[in-house]
């Protein structure tokens, strides 16, 4: 089962987990919205399909399962100089 966690707090302590693989994430389009991929080595291990409200990310959903990975329509977004 998936874990849910609600509140900026909450989230900021759970992103803390994600973050020495944030030296391979790269920005992309997940399904046709924001979100990010990490893929060390070119290997997809995570997404992240991001949820922006104004001008805040107001919520995320972390995919790590393989079946469901295989299903995302992604493209990489160019890095910006």
């Amino acid at each position: 089962m998936a874990a849910v966690v609600r509140g900026a707090r909450a989230v900021a302590e759970e992103t803390v987990i994600l973050r020495q693989r944030a030296r391979v994430a790269v920005a992309a389009l997940v399904d046709g919205a924001a979100g990010i991929i990490v893929a060390p080595g070119g290997r997809l291990l995570f997404a992240l399909r991001i949820t922006i409200d104004g001008d805040r990310i107001s919520g995320y959903d972390v995919v790590a399962d393989p079946m469901r990975l295989r299903a995302l329509d992604i493209a990489v977004l160019p890095e910006r100089p």
